[in-house]
């Protein structure tokens, strides 16, 4: 009888413990980075009172008798599980997504374990548990942002207030696009010299900049003529009539290069010679007039090579007006004299403004002759800049310019564009470099300059040429004279600059391109200098790397979190304010990088909310209750019993 009494006391004691965990979960369940517990039954003492039996060639075996003596605690569990995120927004305030601890110590040595990321810097600043003063381990970074492998684990100490010093530029990034299409070179009249050239006007398809000196050589165009054989005849002819010379005045025709004839008609006794110059006049592409020998003349009126005219009557006789005034018979076909097609060269020399090597000049070509339709004089050339420009005389045409010397000048704009980037010295003084690209004469092919904006000097390596494949992709980006790189000396002290210009890979499009894109969009992009800065702020990424952000702008890494894991979690010895600590079957702390050597990601800004269930600890709060009434009953059913057995005897 008393057994029952010890194991219903053993229930109501070992219930009460369980009671008190739950307890403990929920007074827990708004602690940050708290994992619950959960406790685990086992049976107490066994008593035999008979052993088991063999079997054997008469009967089978037996099995024991055994009395349980009640219960007893097996084990307090800590439950490692992921709690939900609070963001909080401070950026201090950091949480694990994953497996593992932050790691805590001083500097004695002792080292503590937390899933609780409420952290803050001290005065010194260094990053600590607020709440304990136990400082939050990780490794600290070189003066370049690397965390060597061999840095030891040691409090973290940023330098909030300490200057960053300043870095000279050492290289500088082109990207985008070189329109090929581009042209900006509007061309203009210098010096007509003897050309009698009037105007130039438009812009050159090549888009080049620089002088065009053009020689003019040989002659222009001359109009044919035609001379009546009339001059015995003058002296009655010039202000009288055709007749009495004309016996007969039948219609007769003239036609020049194989055009439709022209008709001569109407004439009469009382025709004069001015009517019959005004009649022939109005056939197209004539002109006649009475010359200083008072000989008919005819002028083709579009000047060129020797013109063939014909000559046609209906009544071809002795006396016909074409045989007395022209002195031939009709029908015929004669050509005049005196006409010549132009025989001028336009030589253009070009000497570009910017270029290098084979493009630096002169380039040598001829020009185009423009000819007026109706007059066939040269009055204009083509062709110069690779056209569209328009270079224009007056009605008497051009002139040849090589017997003076006096040349025919015009001057072409370079086609321009510019990109301009902030660079830093030595002692991070700030200068504004900027690099114009000039379309060269060579194709696909752009010259470039470097210059300062300031009391600079450019040393060396300042201009260069771009070239670029038919398909656009950038071919070579090259220094003139042998340099490799842009020389400035900033005049203030510091030390010379040399700033490598990297224009992307060669056969690729992952930098400067020379598309014809109808826009250029080329410029610096970013340049790896920067001036003294100071430490502003700091963010904290996933892999738990702490990046300083400095007021001149720059970004590096300042040191990296640490975490811990274990093999046996449950192992952990819990050192209260949501702390463990190793224990002999923890095993020693596995110390890693999150998001590499440890499955797990830190998160900046938010905390770790308690892992406890409130449904699943009110759930365990009714069973251990149901529990301990039972065993109370336990105790009072075996008291009345026992109390029913002492009054047997009265």
């Amino acid at each position: 009888m008393m057994a029952s009494l010890y194991s219903g006391v053993s229930g109501l004691k070992n219930h009460q413990v369980k009671l008190n965990v739950i307890g403990n979960n929920i007074a827990n369940i708004n602690t940050i980075g708290f994992q619950a517990s959960r406790v685990n039954f086992q049976e107490a003492l066994v008593q035999t009172t008979r052993a088991a039996g063999r079997p054997s060639s008469l009967t089978g075996g037996t099995n024991p008798i055994q009395l349980g003596l009640g219960m007893e605690v097996g084990a307090i569990d800590t439950l490692f599980k992921q709690g939900g995120m609070e963001t909080t927004g401070q950026i201090t305030d950091l949480a694990i997504q994953g497996k593992g601890f932050f790691i805590l110590g001083d500097a004695n040595g002792n080292k503590f374990y937390t899933r609780a990321g409420a952290f803050g810097f001290d005065a010194d600043g260094t990053l600590v548990d607020p709440a304990t003063g136990l400082y939050v381990f990780g490794k600290m970074a070189t003066s370049t942002g690397e965390i060597s492998p061999f840095t030891t684990t040691d409090k973290i100490v940023l330098p909030f207030g300490q200057q960053d010093p300043a870095n000279a530029t050492q290289n500088v990034w082109i990207s985008n696009n070189l329109d090929a299409s581009a042209t900006d070179s509007e061309a203009s009249l210098t010096n007509a010299g003897d050309s009698s050239i009037l105007l130039t006007s438009g812009e050159t398809i090549d888009g080049v900049g620089g002088t065009h000196s053009i020689a003019i050589s040989g002659a222009q165009a001359t109009r044919d003529s035609f001379t009546s054989s009339m001059s015995g005849l003058v002296g009655t002819m010039t202000l009288g009539t055709l007749v009495p010379p004309v016996t007969d005045l039948a219609s007769f025709t003239i036609s020049v290069d194989g055009s439709p004839a022209g008709t001569i008609s109407g004439l009469s006794t009382e025709t004069t010679i001015d009517s019959l110059l005004s009649k022939i006049n109005q056939i197209a592409g004539l002109t006649a007039s009475l010359n200083g020998a008072g000989e008919i003349e005819l002028v083709r009126d579009r000047a060129g090579a020797t013109a063939e005219y014909n000559f046609g009557t209906s009544n071809a006789v002795a006396n016909d007006v074409l045989n007395i005034v022209f002195g031939i018979a009709g029908g015929s076909s004669l050509n005049s004299s005196g006409g010549t097609a132009a025989t001028l060269v336009a030589v253009d020399t070009f000497m570009p403004t910017k270029g290098a090597g084979s493009a630096a000049g002169p380039v040598i070509t001829n020009l185009g002759l423009v000819f007026n339709e109706n007059t066939g004089i040269v009055t204009g050339l083509s062709g110069l800049g690779g056209g569209g420009v328009e270079i224009t005389s007056g009605s008497a045409g051009i002139t040849e310019t090589t017997t003076s010397g006096n040349h025919l000048i015009i001057d072409t704009e370079s086609t321009i564009h510019t990109a301009s980037i902030s660079v830093f010295d030595s002692q991070g003084g700030k200068h504004t470099v900027s690099i114009e690209f000039f379309k060269s004469i060579q194709t696909n092919r752009w010259e470039w300059t470097a210059t300062a904006l300031g009391n600079e000097s450019m040393n060396s390596g300042s201009t260069g040429y771009v070239a670029f494949n038919p398909d656009g992709s950038l071919n070579t980006f090259e220094y003139n004279g042998g340099a490799d790189s842009v020389s400035i000396d900033p005049n203030n002290g510091a030390e010379t600059m040399q700033i490598t210009i990297d224009a992307g890979t060669s056969f690729g499009y992952d930098g400067l391109t020379g598309f014809a894109s109808g826009q250029h969009t080329a410029s610096l992009i970013k340049q790896d200098g920067y001036g003294v800065g100071i430490l502003d702020k700091i963010s904290i990424d996933k892999g738990g790397n702490i990046a300083g952000i400095f007021t001149n702008g720059v970004t590096r890494v300042l040191a990296q979190l640490v975490i811990g894991d274990f093999f046996n979690q449950n192992g952990l010895l819990k050192a209260g304010k949501s702390m463990y600590q190793e224990s002999s079957n923890s095993g020693s702390a596995v110390e890693g990088i999150a998001g590499e050597t440890i499955s797990a990601d830190i998160f900046s800004g938010a905390l770790e909310s308690s892992s406890v269930d409130i449904a699943q600890e009110f759930t365990s709060m009714i069973t251990a209750q149901r529990g301990f009434q039972a065993n109370a009953r336990v105790i009072t059913t075996s008291d009345s019993m026992l109390d029913d057995l002492v009054n047997i005897k009265r």
